[in-house]
């Protein structure tokens, strides 16, 4: 059994099934995120764990323990919000060791581990600072330094970063990130932003209508993807029509070129159109060694986002995305222009029917 393990958990608000047949283990030290669309329940799961909603059906276990009816206070559950929700009349260090007063631990102890957590997030000398007198990630700092103070056996972060700008954002991540593994504490995060969930998660679960779609390690969830909404949810994806010809011998045709895929990947029947996908740094622009596929193009857009720069190419009826590093030397194709499209047959991602 897991560490957390979540059984079938079910949530109903009067006819609105909100989370539906939701299982899930988490191992000890584990840091899995919750990544979805805005209302596909992420949030109510994380709720649920933490003991602020109770599920419909469905049992919660923490190291062996069924903690499914156990209000929230008895669960051991560390949490921390999109807001920083510090009470601004108390300083760092009271914020800090608020957990602790509650729990009646005594005050050199309190103050030990008050000490230990600041120095912990990297602000040892705030403690007499009022939120106030903090940037918005410092605060965010103090609201993890408080969440871990008490020694959960659970972490909770629900959308933490959302109201950070981006360069602190990134920041913050990666030090949430190192925190968690030197404490070696189970932790759950929800988000809705991609890049966040694949750069910090030992695993993702892409939840949509309440369900989970797909579990998995980052590099699974994006090379590998189950579903249409987990391939086209997590990062870009350029999609193509291809005909069936030999499915047994797994051989498609795009745009009247003829490409072979492996055998038994195709789940069709001759003569059938199916789906495919390319992710956008599996197409190249112009011939490049190892891509059979060619298909002339006509460049749409250009956008340059520093290292690298993001093409628009119309294919027919299909417009792709691709990227390609800046190189100063080699100014990207003008709108307008046309240009071909190169990409390997073993880089399509056959979605399903």
């Amino acid at each position: 059994m897991a560490f957390l393990d979540l059984n079938n958990l079910e949530k109903t608000f009067g006819t609105n099934r909100v989370v539906k047949d939701f299982t899930l283990g988490i191992e000890k030290g584990e840091f899995v995120s919750l990544l979805g669309p805005s209302g596909c329940g992420k949030t109510t799961v994380l709720r649920m764990v933490a003991g602020f909603e109770t599920p419909t059906s469905g049992s919660i276990r923490i190291d062996g323990q069924d903690v499914t009816g156990q209000r929230t206070n008895q669960r051991a559950i560390g949490m921390m919000f999109q807001a920083y929700a510090l009470f601004p009349n108390m300083t760092v260090a009271d914020n800090v060791a608020f957990g602790l007063k509650v729990k009646g631990v005594p005050r050199d102890e309190r103050e030990a581990r008050v000490t230990e957590m600041l120095r912990l997030i990297g602000l040892p000398d705030k403690g007499g600072s009022y939120p106030f007198q903090l940037s918005g990630g410092q605060q965010q700092r103090v609201a993890l330094a408080r969440a871990l103070a008490p020694r959960p056996r659970v972490l909770l972060l629900d959308e933490p970063l959302s109201a950070l700008d981006a360069k602190v954002r990134v920041s913050l991540r990666n030090e949430i990130r190192a925190i968690q593994r030197e404490l070696g504490i189970t932790t759950i995060f929800v988000t809705h932003d991609q890049e966040e969930a694949m750069s910090i998660s030992d695993r993702i679960v892409v939840m949509n209508g309440g369900i989970a779609e797909q579990a998995g390690a980052p590099f699974e969830i994006y090379n590998n993807p189950r579903t249409r909404f987990v391939a086209g949810f997590v990062g870009t994806l350029s999609t193509f029509s291809a005909t069936v010809e030999d499915a047994e011998q797994g051989l498609l045709a795009i745009a009247g070129q003829r490409l072979a895929v492996a055998k038994g990947a195709i789940a069709a029947q001759n003569g059938a159109t199916v789906t495919v996908a390319l992710r956008p740094e599996a197409i190249h622009l112009g011939h490049a060694e190892g891509r059979e596929v060619v298909l002339p193009a006509t460049i749409e857009e250009v956008h340059f986002l520093g290292s690298v720069i993001r093409v628009r190419a119309r294919v027919a009826d299909t417009v792709v995305a691709l990227d390609t590093f800046n190189r100063p030397d080699q100014p990207p194709p003008p709108q307008g222009s046309a240009a071909d499209i190169s990409f390997a047959a073993r880089d399509l991602i056959l979605l399903p029917q």
